[in-house]
């Protein structure tokens, strides 16, 4: 039985609330500072994919460390929420790299449009226009998995919809809107849909573990971001950027990659520590505080509609999951009709 599962009430309160906090306490600051690092005056370097493939950068690098410490120094240890065991290694194949290709592909997309995204759009827009990942996951399950999904969880999906369009209007008529910023958080959506249905699938090749996994796919990823940097002429940007030798410059970038990283292992670190349910909840309350956060913090008058339209998204979130976990709760409840031979 897991530890946690055997400790008092108490202990378990604290353990689960620790893990929350954390988990917000690395999130919300990375959003800030990704805004802080892609459209800030201070900085001016119009490279965004040059500073996601140094983020992917820094990825790469903690995994392997992480990967080889344990690896010779705690030969046995099995910290299942970070992805570490004895059966995992940090020895990358060619082959491997091949097969984790496509959710790679997947996730430098995914990444470099939500960067792109925040680079264009306010903080406190960034959870409405990202917020169609939960109805394109909806429609890849079904065109992909054939999964279907209730009329219920739909209409939780219609108000996340909504919710979106009157959020799009608002800041249009706010004159805050990016069209720009719109597409790149539609298209950053679309891409961490799919980014969630090739993760099931790569699993198992890498013994489900998250670390082997990161290491491959940031791996890949720095490969794959460098014909964007030359295509798109970041080179001469980056050549010609005067803080290229300004140490604040690189610890601000070192930083946002750290944060990036971290995202991922305190994400699957509250999952096994309370649920998936909990998590997503956890995940929509954070959106909710990061936007109000950024409302202050930018000094920034909304309108009622616009608050309504944030709403709307967070009641359709939060909907969808409680509405899925019934349902799978409800699955395991119903016991299956036995057989009746003749």
């Amino acid at each position: 039985m897991a530890l946690w599962l055997q400790d008092s009430i108490a202990v378990r309160a604290v353990r689960i609330a620790s893990v929350i906090a954390l988990y917000w306490l690395v999130s919300i600051p990375m959003v800030f500072l990704n805004k802080y690092i892609f459209s800030s005056d201070d900085v001016k370097l119009n490279a965004p994919f040059f500073i996601t493939w140094y983020q992917c950068l820094v990825s790469t690098a903690l995994s392997w460390i992480c990967l080889v410490a344990a690896n010779r120094f705690a030969p046995h240890a099995d910290i299942k929420w970070l992805g570490i065991s004895p059966e995992v290694d940090p020895n990358v194949s060619p082959q491997l790299i091949m097969k984790i290709l496509p959710l790679s592909v997947c996730f430098v997309a995914m990444v470099g449009f939500n960067n792109l995204c925040i680079k264009y759009v306010a903080v406190s827009f960034y959870m409405v226009v990202r917020s169609l990942a939960t109805f394109f996951n909806v429609v890849f399950m079904f065109l992909l998995l054939n999964r279907t999904t209730s009329y219920r969880a739909m209409t939780c999906c219609l108000f996340i919809i909504i919710g979106f369009l009157l959020g799009v209007d608002q800041e249009d008529r706010g004159g805050t809107l990016s069209w720009l910023g719109v597409f790149f958080g539609i298209a950053s959506s679309l891409f961490a849909a799919l980014n969630g249905v090739f993760t099931t699938r790569v699993l198992p090749s890498v013994n489900n573990s998250p670390m082997k996994l990161a290491l491959c796919n940031n791996l890949n990823a720095c490969l794959l971001f460098l014909p964007f940097i030359l295509l798109f002429g970041e080179y001469r940007e980056i050549l010609v950027f005067p803080r290229l030798n300004d140490l604040n410059f690189w610890f601000f970038m070192t930083i946002s990659g750290i944060l990036g990283w971290s995202v991922s292992l305190v994400t699957s670190l509250q999952i096994l520590v309370t649920s998936p349910l909990t998590h997503n909840i956890s995940g929509t309350s954070k959106s909710c505080v990061q936007t109000l956060i950024a409302v202050i913090w930018y000094d920034e008058f909304k309108t009622v509609l616009w608050w309504l339209s944030n709403m709307l998204v967070l009641l359709g979130s939060a909907s969808y999951t409680f509405v899925r976990h019934m349902e799978m709760e409800l699955k395991q409840i119903i016991p299956q009709k036995p057989v009746v031979s003749t």
